[in-house]
């Protein structure tokens, strides 16, 4: 059967994910919140009924997680980075004949399997569909047809960055937002925003059952 739509999670570990939530959880809750955040991703991405799901990943466990919830785990060679597990997801997107390839982060728990059908959806008619995070700055959901049409480069401000580049390529980009997708989950704020409007997600119940207000406010984590 051809393939037609490929999404890529690239995925690190999660025994050093989300060091800058240090002031707000301790190691196993990162590592617990890490977990649940890609469980929560890989739930959306297969009520979406993609052609294939891969998980880049280096670690058996998250290997693990991704063949349990139906994704299949895509080994890099070496941890490179979030752009080089990317690229390496394109290219082997391409070789498989994908027609349209996507990527989105581990950390966006809010997501919805209809937001990411609707980010496939879009990619129709045009080369390059971009996903803006909550800030603006980042990049959270990436459609491209076909997949190596453009280079991809993450870190703030890759939304503007990819839109530039689309553009000088004559792509004519389309940019998406989308309130599930947008919310990645990076600092300690942005746990009282998964409380507030995630609660119904793995993630959100495992944060809301620890109580963090008194932690997030001796952090510093205003509302948002």
């Amino acid at each position: 059967m051809a393939v037609v739509i490929v999404a890529a999670v690239p995925v690190k570990d999660l025994v050093n994910a989300k060091q800058r939530l240090m002031r707000g959880l301790t190691a196993p809750e990162r590592r617990a919140l890490a977990r649940a955040m890609l469980c929560d991703v890989l739930r959306a991405l297969r009520g979406a009924e993609l052609d294939r799901v891969w998980v880049v990943t280096r670690e058996p466990e998250i290997a693990a997680i991704a063949g349990s919830m139906g994704a299949q785990a895509l080994a890099e060679d070496d941890n490179r980075g979030h752009t080089a597990a990317v690229a390496f997801a394109q290219a082997e997107a391409a070789r498989v004949g994908a027609a349209v390839f996507m990527t989105i982060p581990g950390d966006v728990p809010c997501v919805t399997a209809s937001e990411v059908r609707a980010l496939a959806a879009a990619v129709t008619g045009v080369h390059a569909v971009f996903v803006p995070s909550h800030s603006g700055q980042g990049t959270n959901g990436v459609a491209l047809a076909p997949p190596q049409v453009m280079r991809l480069r993450f870190g703030e401000p890759s939304f503007d960055n990819h839109l530039a580049a689309a553009r000088a390529l004559r792509l004519a980009p389309r940019t998406l937002a989308l309130p599930g997708l947008a919310l990645d989950v990076d600092a300690p704020e942005d746990l009282r925003a998964l409380v507030e409007t995630g609660v119904h997600t793995e993630s959100g119940r495992l944060v809301d059952a620890w109580a963090l207000d008194e932690r997030l406010r001796a952090a510093g984590a205003g509302s948002r």
